[in-house]
């Protein structure tokens, strides 16, 4: 049963409370886990498990996504807010510089998380933040594409299209190199974060202009890419490897741009080493 944190951080127009909601699981070292734009913290769900047998994981519904509410007025969705939230989340648990293991969006505030220390190791699984301004344009296209067609559905019609692989591919195959192996009720619940998601433009905005260009000195780095990935195409992660020239560059051979689906012992297994 996900559980809900309630905190307060410093805001240009006073304090505010920032409420997220969280999955925590396991013993060991804390792990913390970051989706991508338009999910929620059950795209870790295959892979959760098996990081609980060694991690304290836990896995996050960033603000505005999932069943996070909103921000309060007065906060941007952009990397100098919601890093900060993130600290404060994780001190109000009790956590100081967990590991971090972040997708798309959750891998940009992954690298930045440690760029500002405050983490102990990073797995970043295909970040945002190192595309072409056309390949920028592709992705925010494809994202806007994928929230207008969840918006125009009635639940009924996701239902049924989540029955059979050729609907779950439907929904799904832009972000999965094997959608058909999702379950049907785990699409339908992905459809609605993406469609009900109350930070999702005011995110999409906040990224336009979101290039990554700083090291991240003194902490075990690993930038992972699926050899299937259509959203952030993976000539991004030889990029990534030119910004972090320290950081381990990794073929998720198969996978696509949430990987943790498509292979989730081999995404395991480059998370923990990560974080050893």
């Amino acid at each position: 049963m996900a559980a809900q944190a309630s905190f307060t951080i410093d805001s240009p127009g006073g304090p505010r409370t920032v409420t997220l909601t969280y999955e925590r699981a396991g013993a060991g070292e804390p792990l913390l886990l970051l989706h991508g734009i338009g999910h929620h913290w059950q795209a870790w769900q295959p892979v959760l498990p098996i990081l609980a047998t060694e991690r304290d994981v836990i896995a996050v519904d960033l603000p505005g996504f999932g069943a996070s509410p909103a921000l309060p007025d007065g906060l941007a969705y952009d990397l100098t807010s919601v890093v900060p939230v993130l600290d404060a989340f994780c001190r109000h648990l009790g956590i100081e510089r967990p590991h971090v293991a972040g997708n798309s969006l959750g891998g940009l505030l992954a690298l930045e998380l440690g760029r500002e220390k405050l983490v102990r190791s990073v797995t970043a699984l295909s970040p945002a933040g190192f595309w072409s301004e056309a390949e920028r344009r592709y992705a925010f296209g494809t994202l806007l594409a994928m929230r207008q067609g969840a918006r125009a559905m009635p639940l009924p019609v996701i239902e049924r299209l989540s029955r059979s692989a050729v609907g779950r591919a439907a929904l799904t195959s832009t972000i999965y190199a094997r959608p058909g192996r999702r379950s049907p009720e785990a699409v339908v619940a992905e459809t609605l974060a993406l469609r009900d998601a109350t930070g999702f433009r005011q995110t999409l905005d906040a990224g336009r202009g979101v290039l990554f260009r700083d090291a991240v000195p003194e902490l075990p780095v690993t930038i992972a890419w699926g050899t299937r990935d259509r959203l952030l195409v993976r000539r991004q992660g030889v990029r990534a490897k030119h910004v972090l020239p320290d950081a381990r560059l990794v073929r998720l051979p198969g996978c696509g741009h949430v990987p943790m689906h498509d292979d989730p012992a081999l995404v395991a297994r480059v998370i923990l080493d990560t974080s050893r």
